[in-house]
């Protein structure tokens, strides 16, 4: 639902696609072996033919996903970029398989013509599609942002995505870096599309990929991406809401229903934007309104 200036409840926002679950998980398609793994440990799985297969094996790669199915309705297709040998027959291989919702790398000024029709997660991780951002996320088939912290630092000339020890105990992103994850959050919002986190590369630092997967949840995106199973349950432990989370949240939607403007709970001032933060809440805890 969403919330008046008023405060109260008066519709639902909808989006032409949301992931089924917080965490997705990569699946080399040179590794068929791992897609049904893949499947079992994460919410979603992206079947991966841009890093997860060698551009001589691609042949290969594609009969490894037909010959293993996953199920459609929780399986993204990672094709290759506009301008690599391999696009043109992945773009026809993700018109005849059975995943709809087609994930490409690499996008530049635009949205290719050759996508036209398929279900579309944008990757922002170039510098020309973090200029041209607003175009590629208003697109009619564009239905959610990811972005690349990795491949944008090489697009950048840069040597590194994050600031390193001796420069930050924590290491952040760069402002590169957070400019674009700033940059897909906001432009995925404003077109109605579901945002989607980068990976954090370092599998073993559960610790660091949870604080990420919190500050994603606090930002409004709707799922992170992970490159090792290891990394699932940090993400779906910082996606989920507390009790008390929940209970709030319950106890403000219920009472913007009957409510016109601002009103008091518990002693504090509840607003339009307190609701809709809410109503947020629930929606991803697969609450109905």
């Amino acid at each position: 639902m969403t919330v008046s200036s008023s405060g109260a409840l008066d519709g639902a926002q909808t989006y032409p696609w949301l992931p089924t679950g917080p965490a997705l998980l990569f699946a080399p398609a040179d590794r068929p072996e791992r897609f049904a793994k893949a499947a079992e440990r994460s919410d979603m799985v992206i079947i991966d033919l841009e890093d997860g297969a060698a551009v001589d094996g691609h042949e290969q790669a594609r009969a490894n996903i037909v010959n293993n199915p996953l199920d459609p309705a929780t399986t993204i297709l990672r094709i290759t970029g506009p301008g690599t040998p391999t696009f043109a027959e992945d773009v026809a291989f993700a018109r005849e398989c059975a995943y709809d919702v087609v994930m490409v790398p690499k996008i530049r000024e635009a949205i290719p013509a050759e996508l036209e029709g398929l279900k579309i997660i944008a990757m922002i991780e170039t510098p020309q599609a973090m200029i041209n951002i607003q175009a590629i996320a208003t697109h009619p088939d564009v239905v959610g942002l990811f972005w690349g912290a990795e491949d944008l630092t090489a697009e950048l000339g840069g040597v590194s995505s994050r600031q390193s020890i001796d420069e930050n105990p924590r290491r952040d992103y760069r402002d590169p870096q957070r400019m674009a994850r700033a940059l897909v959050q906001v432009h995925a919002a404003a077109a109605g599309i579901a945002a989607i986190d980068a990976i954090h590369a370092d599998f073993r630092d559960e610790r660091g990929q949870y604080l990420e997967a919190l500050d994603a949840v606090g930002c409004g995106f709707m799922a992170t991406a992970c490159i090792h199973p290891a990394m699932v349950p940090p993400v779906r432990t910082a996606y989920k809401p507390s009790e008390e989370t929940l209970a709030r949240a319950k106890a403000i939607v219920e009472r913007a229903g009957s409510s016109v403007g601002a009103f008091q709970l518990d002693g504090e001032m509840i607003d339009a934007p307190i609701v809709k933060q809410a109503v947020a809440t629930l929606t991803r805890a697969g609450i109905a309104l």
